[in-house]
């Protein structure tokens, strides 16, 4: 029992890392280290949330949106991962599929963060079906 208990602290631990080093704009070395958790418990929703973080940093996209995409089949639970996914697909330009995983985070979790981006983002597809 203790080993998993210490293999869940250096995943955890990794997982820190990874967001410091995101939050420092090293987004190679955050993924790197991400990956590292990964292949300690690939089933960790909240690591793989912020690897798509870390590929959204380096302009991989379409990776990113992967990574939050097995986030949320872990959990479907996990507000911070559809709310992530929600401003992806917002930068994408796919403003009814970010509205729909905002919709998503704020059933889960009334943060209000999430109410402002869902509001920004309808505004956005309303200017767009306009044009």
């Amino acid at each position: 029992m203790i080993r998993i208990h210490q293999h869940s602290q250096t995943v955890d631990a990794l997982n820190a890392q990874g967001c410091l080093l995101c939050e420092q704009a090293e987004f190679s070395q955050a993924l790197a280290t991400f990956d590292q958790a990964i292949a300690l418990d690939s089933r960790h929703c909240t690591v793989w949330s912020n690897r798509g973080n870390a590929l959204c940093g380096l302009g991989r996209y379409a990776d990113a949106l992967a990574a939050y995409d097995k986030a949320v089949a872990l959990n479907p639970q996990y507000h911070q991962a559809w709310f992530n996914r929600g401003r992806l697909l917002a930068e994408m330009g796919a403003y009814g599929n970010a509205i729909e995983s905002y919709h998503r985070a704020i059933a889960l979790e009334a943060d209000p963060r999430y109410l402002h981006a869902k509001e920004d983002i309808w505004l956005k597809g309303q200017l767009v079906a306009t044009v």
